[in-house]
């Protein structure tokens, strides 16, 4: 995507989480209320200490961040049709508890991806338009994310990579994965500065890396060449892959990696495919699609957007294939659950 493209939606807008189902809203919303609510507790209270039955506070580590997860209606990867879960219907499920979370997070025409490991560890791919940056920032805090594993900027372009540096200097951060891909814009020299400043390791990312997880593998399929004329192609492939569960992340990568892939012979499979660059025709070409094979699709895009993303070529071949698809411009945020055996796809909306 070219750089210059902003996502829409202002900055500080509230955000709703599909898991907890609760909105993020900015603190100056909460002022008044919150002086109410002193003014009654403080007249109200007396020397007692709370009684057993108080429902205790969550706990800070990220560990431990609470999440909730579908108890019915979201399916396995079974070949049912997928549908929303109501927030009645759901139960607490928490980060680190044996289940992989992937949150595919609404920042409009950009991407943002947030994976939390069975064993509570955060992978960030992609951060957003850089006035995005408080969105995806708030998200990660609400999620209970004080340090991030691993953070992959799929390539320079500003949809993906505007917003990390905020997330370099919010959160500590481990390893920080990049192609060789380079550019001369400033949202790419802010990005090099970024990760000089918070003094995490940089590494290549290409085809045959791996990033360290406990319990779960992610395997970088691309880039597979050193060199290509389109920007999009040097976007890192991983592949999840949890118990019984995959996931392919394809960031922008058009068909030119796509057919590298398919000529290495690479396992494609994945029950879930988050669909190449915002669905353009120049991604998801047939072989592709039929070599992943997918029971379900995430396009992360918004409408209207200048590109005509997702191309209706693209929606047609997906839908002949049967794939469910979801789309954040109409689901809102998204989020896989897999406990190794089943997924679930829980939008935000219907």
């Amino acid at each position: 995507m070219p750089h210059h493209f902003t996502a829409a939606g202002a900055a500080g807008a509230s955000q709703r989480s599909p898991i907890t189902g609760r909105w993020h809203i900015p603190s100056r919303w909460l002022l008044a209320p919150l002086a109410l609510f002193f003014a009654l507790t403080i007249a109200g209270c007396g020397s007692q200490a709370t009684t057993g039955n108080a429902v205790p506070s969550a706990p800070s580590s990220p560990s431990h961040a609470t999440a909730t997860a579908p108890t019915a209606g979201a399916t396995a990867v079974n070949g049912d049709t997928a549908s929303v879960v109501p927030a009645d219907q759901r139960s607490p499920i928490t980060a680190g508890d044996g289940r992989l979370q992937i949150h595919f997070i609404d920042v409009g025409q950009a991407d943002s991806t947030l994976i939390a490991t069975p064993q509570g560890q955060f992978v960030l791919i992609d951060g957003g338009n850089r006035d995005d940056d408080k969105i995806v920032t708030n998200y990660l805090q609400a999620q209970g994310v004080k340090k991030l594993t691993a953070v992959v900027a799929t390539h320079p372009h500003e949809d993906h990579i505007g917003g990390l540096p905020a997330v370099l200097k919010r959160f500590s951060v481990e390893t920080v994965y990049l192609p060789k891909a380079t550019s001369t814009t400033k949202t790419f020299e802010n990005l090099l500065n970024a990760i000089e400043a918070s003094g995490a390791k940089r590494v290549q990312a290409k085809a045959g890396v791996v990033i360290p997880l406990q319990d779960i593998t992610a395997t970088m399929l691309a880039p597979l060449s050193n060199t290509y004329d389109a920007p999009n192609n040097y976007s890192p492939v991983i592949k999840l892959t949890y118990g019984k569960t995959s996931f392919l992340l394809t960031g922008d990568a058009e068909t030119a990696s796509e057919s590298e892939m398919i000529r290495s012979g690479a396992s494609l499979q994945a029950d879930l495919l988050k669909v190449g660059h915002h669905g353009s025709s120049t991604s998801t070409s047939l072989d592709f699609l039929k070599a992943v094979s997918p029971t379900y699709a995430v396009i992360t895009v918004a409408t209207p957007n200048d590109y005509g993303h997702p191309h209706q070529k693209i929606l047609e071949r997906l839908a002949k294939a049967k794939v469910q698809v979801f789309r954040t411009d109409q689901n809102g945020t998204i989020v896989a659950v897999s406990d190794g055996k089943k997924l679930q796809v829980i939008p935000s909306r219907p």
